[in-house]
C-alpha cells in the first residue's frame, strides 16, 4: 500500500508541472484574443467616417514629426543670409524667417516640444484628476470631503500669475517640466466630473452586486467602474492635450517664458513683434506656419474624438 500511495505521489508531482503551464497559456491566449478584437473593433470605428480615418492621420503625421522631426534637420538648422523672409518656394514651402531659416524646418523641429509638453500635461491632468475622482465618488464620506476640498482650492489658484512667478525662477527649457506644471494646475477640473460620473455609477445594480459578491474596492473601481467612464477619460486625454498645445503656445508667444527651446509661440512672437506681420506682408508666411500647425492638430484631435464613444462601447462597435 505504501509503494502505491508513493508511486501516486510520483505521478502528481509529474502532472502538476504540465498542467499549470496549459492553464497560463489558456488564460494568455484569451487575453491575446480580447485585445485583437479590441483592435479589430477600433479599427472597424475608424473606417466607418473617412473624417476619423483623416483624424487619425494627421496626428500620425504630428507624432512622426515630434518623434522624426529633429532627425532630419541639423542641428543648429542652417541659415540663409541673403534670403531673409523669403517668399514661399519649392525650397522654402513656407518662406524663411528673419534669419534666413527655413520655417517649415522650424515648425518640425519644433513640434517634438510642443507634443512632449502635451502629453505630458494630459497624462498627468488624466491620471491625477481621474484617480482622485473615482476615490472620492467611490469612498464617499470622509474621504470625498477631503479630496474635494483640496480639489475646489487647487481650481481656485490662478495659473498665469502662478506661471509668471514660476517663470523668474524656473526656465522650463525641457518639455517634460512644462508638461509637469501645466498638468499639476489641470487636474481640478477632470477630477470633479469624474466624481461626478463616479456618484452616478455607483448606484447602479452591478455595483451593488460587485459589492455583495464581496469584492475588493479596487477591483470594482478598476473592473467595474473604470471601463464605463472609458470614453469620457478619453475624450478628457485628447481635450487636455489641445489645451497644453494653447496653454504653452500661448505663454511663449506673451514672452512669459524665455525663448531657449523652439517652440511655435515662439515662432508667433517673433513673427508679430519682431518682424511685424501683422502690418507687412513679409513675414506673414512666418506668423501662419505655425497657426497651421496649431489647426490641423486640433482638427486631428477633434475628428478623432467623434470615435470614442464607438470605440470603448462594444456594443456601438459590432453596430
Amino acid at each position: 500500500m505504501s509503494e502505491r500511495s508513493e508511486r501516486t505521489g510520483a505521478y502528481g508531482a509529474a502532472i502538476v508541472p504540465v498542467a499549470v503551464p496549459v492553464a497560463v497559456a489558456g488564460a494568455e491566449t484569451g487575453a491575446a484574443a480580447v485585445r485583437r478584437n479590441f483592435w479589430r473593433g477600433v479599427w472597424r470605428v475608424m473606417r466607418r467616417k473617412p473624417s476619423r480615418m483623416a483624424g487619425a492621420l494627421i496626428l500620425a503625421v504630428f507624432a512622426l514629426m515630434g518623434i522624426l522631426g529633429p532627425m532630419l534637420y541639423p542641428d543648429p538648422l542652417p541659415r540663409d543670409t541673403s534670403a531673409l523672409y523669403a517668399s514661399p518656394s519649392l525650397r522654402h514651402p513656407f518662406g524663411t524667417d528673419f534669419e534666413g531659416t527655413d520655417v517649415l524646418a522650424l515648425v518640425v523641429t519644433g513640434t517634438r516640444y510642443v507634443l512632449l509638453t502635451a502629453v505630458v500635461t494630459a497624462v498627468i491632468t488624466v491620471v491625477v484628476g481621474a484617480g482622485v475622482g473615482l476615490f472620492a465618488g467611490f469612498r464617499r464620506g470622509r474621504w470625498d470631503t477631503v479630496l474635494m476640498r483640496f480639489t475646489d482650492m487647487k481650481l481656485t489658484i490662478p495659473g498665469l500669475p502662478l506661471l509668471l512667478v514660476l517663470s523668474t525662477v524656473w526656465k522650463f527649457t525641457a518639455a517634460v517640466e512644462m508638461g509637469l506644471v501645466l498638468g499639476l494646475l489641470g487636474w481640478g477640473g477632470v477630477a470633479r466630473a469624474v466624481r461626478s460620473q463616479t456618484l452616478s455609477l455607483r448606484e447602479r445594480g452591478f455595483i451593488e452586486a460587485a459589492r455583495g459578491l464581496g469584492l475588493s474596492t479596487t477591483h470594482i473601481v478598476g473592473r467595474e467602474l473604470l471601463p464605463g467612464m472609458a470614453p469620457y477619460i478619453a475624450m478628457n486625454a485628447l481635450i487636455a492635450v489641445t489645451g497644453a498645445v494653447y496653454a504653452q503656445v500661448g505663454l511663449f508667444f506673451l514672452g512669459v517664458l524665455p525663448f531657449e527651446a523652439n517652440n511655435w509661440g515662439v515662432m508667433l512672437n517673433l513673427a508679430v513683434f519682431g518682424g511685424g506681420a501683422l502690418t507687412t506682408t513679409a513675414a506673414l508666411p512666418y506668423l501662419l506656419a505655425p497657426l497651421l500647425a496649431i489647426l490641423l492638430l486640433t482638427l486631428g484631435i477633434v475628428l478623432v474624438v467623434d470615435a470614442m464613444d464607438e470605440i470603448f462601447n462594444p456594443r456601438l462597435r459590432e453596430e
